[in-house]
């Protein structure tokens, strides 16, 4: 009779394996319901829109001051009034206006900046990776229209990268 009592201590393997499967499977329905790359998409789109609205701030900035908006580089680059004409590159500095020019956070794809030839408008384009999803998107995710065909054959955004997402100075529209 003792043994009896000591039989009823513990879980028998059936028991454990049932309860391992039962927590795998809500763990594996809140790894699917939550979708963190999706998620990890999302965050990087909001910080593209945020930083084209920080360069479009420093762009007004620098009109106010000069009359008209920096000219661009060849690569969509900043070109700064400087006696040696150099470029600022994504992510480099440029004072007054911003300690660092953002650049995308995705390796390989980038900011395009495409000023008006008189320098009196532009526009700053970014390629989201959640474009379909967002009602500010340019053509359901598809290029903005304001981006030529030559513009649209040197990839601004980086290869294989549709610029869909832009911002530009107050009297055009992206």
């Amino acid at each position: 009779m003792i043994m009896g009592k000591f039989r009823n201590k513990g879980f028998t393997l059936v028991e454990l394996i049932v309860a391992i499967g039962i927590l795998g499977i809500l763990a594996i329905t809140a790894i699917v319901a939550i979708n963190p790359f999706a998620q990890f998409q999302k965050a990087d789109d909001i910080r593209r829109k945020s930083d084209l609205a920080q360069i479009q701030r420093a762009l007004e900035s620098y009109y106010q001051d000069n009359k008209a908006y920096p000219a661009a580089c060849n690569d969509n680059t900043f070109r700064i009034e400087r006696s040696d004409g150099s470029c600022i590159t994504w992510g480099g500095s440029w004072q007054p206006y911003m300690n660092l020019v953002p650049k995308d956070p995705t390796i390989g794809v980038k900011y395009a900046y495409i000023p008006s030839s008189t320098l009196q408008s532009y526009f700053l384009y970014a390629s989201l990776a959640r474009a379909s999803d967002d009602p500010k998107a340019c053509a359901m995710g598809n290029w903005c229209t304001s981006i030529s065909a030559d513009n649209q054959s040197q990839n601004p955004c980086g290869a294989g990268k549709k610029c869909n997402y832009g911002v530009s100075s107050p009297d055009v529209t992206p």
